[in-house]
């Protein structure tokens, strides 16, 4: 999207005088969307174009809702939501839909300096957004996250059945090394994943808004302080197990106490039993799977183009690594307890 369009867009909002403005590209990111930083008197903000197939009107509008749920809690850490001079939190322009929030401060720098201190702020952080948007009524039922999966699973049955095979023809290009890894690893794990999760699959469980992709690169740190939590392009109803997950999968992979310390850190706000806290070890896992054979599946079979396959390589080498600390083919991973669950009082 061009600059001049970006301009645009900032005329449907109620600046005193023209901002400046900055692209910033993806800024890292691979969904596809746009943004710049946009700087008035008043100070600095982040204009995003949601990509052509993001998602439409009123499911922004339900996000956004969300996000001001979180705003009138008191959670400084979300982003303020700026509405149009036509009080909308959203409009349309050259085709998609664009919204306009606070820019808040800070550095995605957990792995720089990964202290305890921060463990426990980002998990204190969660449990008050989880807290705040408990209050949302949702029905219980089995893990909307488990029920995901296990639908992946099936494609991923049916696909390999099939004789599908990914084609790797560039030895030059850089992620063909970590998608070849990839593949071998997955097809070890896959026969073991439909067991594992189907164990889960009809336990009913709490269900409540979740943010679905709260990883290191969305957690802003000053010192040992949480500033931010960006990025709600994945909020849906889930299992809060599926954000700590998530979380915890990017911050202290495979580090069993500090995982153990995140949770109790997480459990002081907002209570964790532990068939829960098998729940999150399992998502974490079958996530951590089901993600690599994600990339698989955009690359090879869907032929997803992308800006900086560098930085695409990066990821997946990420989540090749840390399924081949694992070892073996999968059908031990359970053994901490996620494979036999028991419903609550049984």
């Amino acid at each position: 999207m061009s600059l001049d369009v970006a301009h645009a867009v900032l005329h449907c909002y109620p600046f005193l005088r023209p901002p400046q403005v900055v692209p910033l590209g993806n800024h890292g990111g691979f969904s596809g969307a746009s943004l710049w930083q946009v700087t008035d008197l008043t100070g600095r903000m982040c204009l995003r174009a949601w990509p052509e197939r993001g998602p439409p009107p009123e499911r922004l509008e339900a996000v956004h809702g969300l996000m001001e749920t979180a705003r009138a809690a008191g959670l400084q850490f979300v982003p303020a939501v700026l509405r149009t001079r036509e009080g909308t939190t959203w409009t349309k322009v050259a085709g998609r839909l664009w919204e306009l929030t606070a820019w808040l401060p800070g550095k995605a720098d957990f792995h720089e300096n990964p202290t305890p201190q921060r463990l426990e702020a980002i998990c204190t952080a969660l449990a008050r957004l989880h807290l705040a948007w408990s209050k949302t009524p949702c029905p219980p039922g089995p893990c909307p996250a488990v029920l995901r999966r296990l639908e992946r699973v099936g494609e991923w049955e049916r696909l390999i059945a099939s004789d599908w095979r990914p084609s790797f023809p560039n030895p030059t290009d850089p992620l063909q090394p970590w998608a070849e890894r990839a593949w071998h690893l997955f097809r070890g794990h896959l026969p073991h994943l439909r067991e594992r999760l189907t164990a889960w699959a009809a336990i009913p469980l709490p269900v409540q808004p979740c943010l679905c992709d709260v990883w290191h690169a969305h957690v802003l740190f000053r010192g040992d302080a949480v500033t931010g939590l960006v990025d709600y392009g994945s909020v849906k109803d889930d299992h809060v197990a599926a954000d700590l997950a998530r979380l915890l999968g990017s911050l202290v992979p495979d580090d069993r106490a500090r995982t153990e310390a995140a949770l109790d850190a997480y459990a002081r706000l907002k209570p964790l039993g532990e068939m829960e806290r098998a729940l999150v070890r399992l998502l974490d896992e079958t996530g951590t799977l089901l993600g690599a054979a994600n990339w698989l599946r955009w690359l090879y079979l869907a032929g997803r183009d992308f800006e900086d396959r560098t930085a695409v390589a990066g990821r997946l080498a990420g989540l090749v690594t840390r399924i081949e600390r694992w070892g073996g083919g999968g059908e031990k991973r359970g053994g901490r307890g996620a494979e036999a669950p028991r419903p609550p009082g049984s």
